[in-house]
């Protein structure tokens, strides 16, 4: 790694770390170089505005949550199984991450119409992820066919990519509400079966969710 590139690095981490423990407003070019002990103007060679800048701790971002999603998946050999362990990783890293999981989808940094045409575009980051969301829920849905000895995949059935899409909104959604407090308040304290940290909760929700979108798991 050359010089310049680890100066590049350094100071995505630094801003990573601003993210992770201040939240995305207190991410500035300025800030980011009296932290990482650089002149104010460095970080402009590498990030021409803030929303570059904030691109790439967001890409950062992705990256982290793609490693956590190959973890969650390995050695889980049925695509039901993996779709319920990526639910987990995805809810799960929102609400332990969760100044990086909120600029990781903010809009404008997402359209890339606002990004200058050199540079890479986050929301390509994005796309990976959701296309393995669709092949597990096609594989999902041939494995029920196969089973139930259908013939063939039900027409009536929307595309497999929307019913991702559905599948990754009501993940979002679960993400999201459970953060703002909103869902325990709903379901009641104390939490169910005893558990002050929800997770019984959060599978609980997961599980209906991939039951509502898939059908009940089969054995």
């Amino acid at each position: 790694m050359t010089d310049e590139s680890s100066l590049r690095e350094r100071l995505i981490d630094v801003g990573v770390d601003l993210v992770l423990s201040e939240g995305s407003a207190s991410v500035g070019l300025r800030e980011i170089a009296r932290r990482a002990g650089v002149s104010h103007g460095a970080p402009r060679r590498y990030f021409p505005t803030h929303h570059a800048l904030l691109s790439a701790i967001a890409r950062r971002g992705f990256e982290d949550l793609a490693a956590r999603f190959e973890a969650a998946v390995a050695g889980t050999p049925t695509p039901r199984g993996q779709l319920e362990a990526l639910a987990r990783a995805y809810v799960g890293y929102a609400l332990e991450r969760r100044g990086m999981f909120e600029l990781m989808w903010r809009h404008d940094l997402l359209d890339s119409t606002a990004q200058a045409s050199d540079q890479p575009r986050l929301r390509e980051s994005t796309l990976p992820l959701f296309g393995h969301f669709t092949g597990l829920v096609a594989r999902c849905r041939s494995e029920r066919d196969a089973a139930q000895r259908t013939g063939g995949p039900n027409e009536a059935a929307p595309p497999a990519a929307v019913t991702a899409a559905a599948l990754w909104s009501n993940l979002h959604g679960i993400a999201q509400l459970w953060a703002w407090g909103s869902l325990p308040l709903a379901l009641g304290a104390p939490p169910l079966d005893g558990d002050p940290g929800g997770d019984n909760q959060r599978d609980r929700l997961i599980a209906t969710v991939l039951d509502a979108h898939l059908g009940p798991a089969t054995s």
